[in-house]
């Protein structure tokens, strides 16, 4: 039997209210280090504000997050990730008017180590420096897919191809741990597929991984375990096959075409 992985995230009893309304309730789930784990559930559920609690863009009601052992309460987002946690999110956000190749080194300027003065003096530090950053965006247009693409416009790529620039952004921080918020919205069947190659390859990089998706199959997949919340509760927890056929499941989420994801 293989040993646990190490633990990366610990998420212990969030609560999430707005007023009188429960977003979140005694939440309790943990992500290894190496694992890719999915945060599944409906609408509504809970995904995308867990994801905001453990970033650091909201604070929880009650609960505690850690992330290798440092705890994340009151944390500002910057400083999460600084930690080596980073997100995309469920809307792309890049510089339409400018290349790929050119989004990526913006998201990559806080990897520079020079000094303004060494910058517009040209100093030798400042262009080994830029030299380094271009290598470095060239690699992540080619990592995830996109060097044919690297000199368009990132406005005119598909809704699936500007998602692929916002994974690429996040890896720009070189982050341990990746989140990933409904990564193949928008995707079609060929995209989604090659998507998931992408997410195994980060993963055998040695990046872990907690995304939310409503693409079962998708989920299905790639995941080493899934997590499922209905009504901002953890109903069921384990690999795809035990979620797959969990009654509970299938009752609140998935559907009688469960089996068939």
């Amino acid at each position: 039997m293989m040993p646990a992985p190490a633990m990366a995230l610990r998420v212990e009893k969030v609560a999430v209210h707005f007023g009188g309304l429960v977003a979140l309730s005694d939440m309790n789930f943990t992500v290894g280090e190496g694992e890719i784990v999915s945060l599944i559930g409906p609408n509504g559920a809970g995904k995308t504000t867990a994801f905001n609690v453990v970033t650091g863009f909201l604070d929880p009601t009650r609960g505690a997050v850690s992330y290798r052992g440092t705890a994340l309460n009151g944390l500002k987002p910057y400083q999460i990730a600084d930690l080596g946690l980073a997100r995309t999110f469920q809307r792309t956000s890049v510089f339409p008017n400018d290349t790929v190749y050119d989004n990526l080194l913006v998201g990559l300027h806080r990897q520079g180590r020079v000094n303004l003065l060494e910058a517009i003096l040209g100093l030798p530090r400042a262009r080994s420096s830029e030299r380094r950053l271009r290598e470095r965006a060239s690699e992540l247009v080619e990592w995830v897919g996109l060097e044919r693409r690297a000199r368009d416009l990132a406005g005119s790529l598909s809704y699936g191809e500007q998602r692929l620039v916002g994974v690429a952004l996040a890896l720009a921080a070189e982050p341990s741990m990746l989140l990933l918020d409904e990564p193949v919205s928008g995707m079609n069947a060929s995209e989604t597929h090659t998507f998931v190659e992408l997410v195994r390859n980060i993963r055998d990089r040695g990046v872990t991984i907690l995304l939310v998706e409503h693409d079962m199959p998708m989920v299905m997949s790639v995941s080493d375990r899934i997590v499922v919340l209905n009504y901002g509760r953890i109903i069921a927890e384990g690999p795809p096959d035990v979620i797959r056929n969990d009654p509970a499941v299938i009752e609140a989420y998935l559907g009688q075409g469960a089996t068939r994801a």
